[in-house]
């Protein structure tokens, strides 16, 4: 009797569009490493994003600037391997793509050829447009990210909402359109007010995932370790925590150290 193989409607940016125009959410995590990946995706998310959070989160870095380009292709190419239905995008790091588009594709390229990802991510507007403009003409789908950068925190100072005043506002609706004709296939929009964060997804054709940018937009995102709650000291208000792995873990490995020490651990059934 053959076993028939279920085939998986893979997600594609092409998928996404469709999502946005019939008014269907679309659902965004992180991953850095092949076993969650695995259980990401096979939970059905549609976006796989392998962040440069990864620096903060996997590496224990203040910011996520010092991940590197072979950091984010190691991470990208664990998720890979676990994924067989999301979209991987994955996040060009700091320093590898601002200013010079020669450098921003081979970064692009490089990530794609070692690690098999779909698509790249890149933060900014206008500043880096021949960067954007340079990678999709090699083929690459590209992400945008306005609004809190992170990657600029040292620029910005603090990591408070942005595009409160009317100045600011009315540059990041430009920068969006701007993404939008160059040819992004999607935004994300972090920590801005949710009413402006709504004016963006229905004034550009493409998918708007927020971050702290309230419910108006076409997708939400989170970190991962975060949702589960394996972080406990970080606690913004766009942050829903939907588990407290930090206490289940802690617990667990209590129970293990206790049993260690007292020799109830391995029992009879429990060797060979």
């Amino acid at each position: 009797m053959s076993v028939h193989k279920v085939e998986v409607k893979k997600v594609t940016t092409h998928v996404l569009q469709e999502m946005k125009l019939k008014g269907e959410k679309i659902s965004m995590l992180t991953a850095y490493d092949y076993t969650m990946a695995k259980i990401v995706d096979g939970a059905g998310i549609d976006i796989i994003l392998v962040g440069d959070s990864a620096s903060n989160v996997m590496a224990g870095y203040e910011t996520t600037l010092p991940i590197t380009l072979e950091h984010m292709i190691y991470h990208a190419s664990s998720v890979v391997r676990g994924v067989n239905r999301s979209l991987v995008v994955v996040d060009l790091p700091f320093g590898t793509y601002q200013g010079n588009s020669k450098e921003a594709l081979s970064s692009a390229i490089r990530i794609m050829k070692e690690s098999g990802a779909h698509s790249v991510k890149l933060e900014g507007g206008k500043e880096i447009r021949e960067s954007v403009e340079r990678i999709l003409s090699a083929g690459i789908p590209v992400m945008g990210h306005l609004g809190l950068t992170p990657q600029s925190i040292y620029k910005f100072g603090t990591y408070v909402v942005r595009a409160k005043e009317d100045e600011e506002a009315t540059r990041l609706i430009e920068d969006a359109k701007l993404l939008e004709k160059t040819g992004c296939f999607a935004i994300v929009l972090e920590k801005i007010p949710a009413t402006l964060a709504e004016k963006v997804a229905k004034e550009v054709s493409i998918p708007i995932i927020g971050i702290g940018a309230g419910g108006g937009v076409d997708g939400q995102v989170l970190v991962l370790h975060d949702l589960l709650g394996m972080t406990n000291e970080f606690n913004p208000r766009f942050l829903r925590r939907y588990h407290n792995l930090f206490e289940e873990i802690t617990g667990a490995v209590k129970g293990y150290i206790v049993d260690v020490k007292s020799t109830d651990f391995p029992n009879k059934s429990e060797q060979y």
